[in-house]
């Protein structure tokens, strides 16, 4: 019986050393088995609650679009307007992804507009979902994108140090809305104010040890030729500040009424070598838009 019992233990702890590694376990145990996969989606107000904020949505909606997530199969997934980090685990499983997002409070106040007219308007923050056992951290806000004005949005920035993968580091961006080309709309004044603020921080990084990428809603036709934003921060000074706009050359199939993406991915000139494809993920013909925008994806080979 004692040797029965001796050879119940030893089968018992080879069991346990082959299984999955529970939630917590050291990040060094996972290693990059395959390219790297950044994403980002703007997911229009996505509240906590069912029905609440300008784009109220059932149980169903939340499903779907939970569903939409899992699909990109993404290392990182950068998102903009979403209330808080319980209203983003509606949408990126807890189990899967570790939710980041800004300190920001916001004043959101009022009433939506349109057809929503009798809803109240939530907070609208970005943040990060990253796949669980990758290592990263967080490095400060970056505040000066809002220009002391606590409606605009900062930007999140995180190291991705994940064991197997090249360090990268990643920030994402809400930008203000209504100048998407040119300058002369009564948003554009905002909007290049930001933009300083922006392209010290890519200069900074750009200097840095690390590989970098801006993901996010820039509100913004980067890929009009001569846009004066782009042409600001894609001088190549420092020279890892030679920037790749990941869906150059590339129509959005989103939303027929807009043929330019204002959703960008952008790569420093290291990152911008290991680009093996940029996508979008479109919802299915006669599905209902869930977001007013579509998820997109960068695969970068390490």
């Amino acid at each position: 019986m004692r040797s029965l019992a001796a050879l119940s233990s030893v089968l018992l702890l080879a069991l346990s050393s082959c299984a999955t590694p529970p939630t917590g376990a050291p990040v060094e145990t996972v290693r990059a088995e395959r390219p790297l996969k950044l994403a980002s989606w703007n997911l229009e107000f996505l509240a906590e609650r069912e029905g609440v904020g300008c784009q109220p949505r059932t149980a169903a909606d939340y499903a779907a679009m939970r569903r939409i997530a899992d699909s990109l199969n993404a290392d990182v997934i950068a998102f903009q307007e979403v209330e808080s980090v319980a209203a983003a685990q509606r949408v990126f499983d807890p189990a899967k992804y570790d939710i980041v997002m800004e300190d920001r409070p916001g004043k959101p106040s009022g009433t939506c507009g349109g057809s929503n007219s009798s809803q109240t308007v939530i907070r609208q923050a970005v943040g990060f979902a990253i796949r669980k056992g990758l290592a990263f951290d967080r490095n400060p806000d970056v505040t000066s994108l809002m220009i002391d004005n606590p409606q605009l949005r900062s930007g999140v920035d995180i190291t991705l140090r994940a064991a197997g993968y090249a360090p990268i580091r990643l920030l994402v961006i809400h930008l203000k809305s209504g100048c998407f080309a040119g300058s002369d709309r009564p948003a554009c004044p905002v909007l290049l104010q930001q933009i300083p603020a922006l392209e010290a921080w890519i200069d900074q990084a750009a200097r840095d040890a690390h590989r970098f990428a801006v993901l996010g809603d820039w509100n913004r036709r980067l890929g009009l030729p001569g846009d004066l934003l782009w042409t600001e921060i894609d001088d190549g000074d420092p020279a890892n500040a030679d920037l790749l706009l990941s869906d150059a050359g590339t129509d959005p199939h989103c939303d027929p009424r807009y043929d330019s993406f204002i959703d960008h991915i952008v790569l420093d000139r290291r990152s911008g070598a290991e680009l093996i494809k940029f996508s979008e993920t479109l919802y299915a013909p006669g599905e209902k838009h869930y977001s007013d925008h579509c998820p997109i994806t960068v695969t970068l080979s390490r």
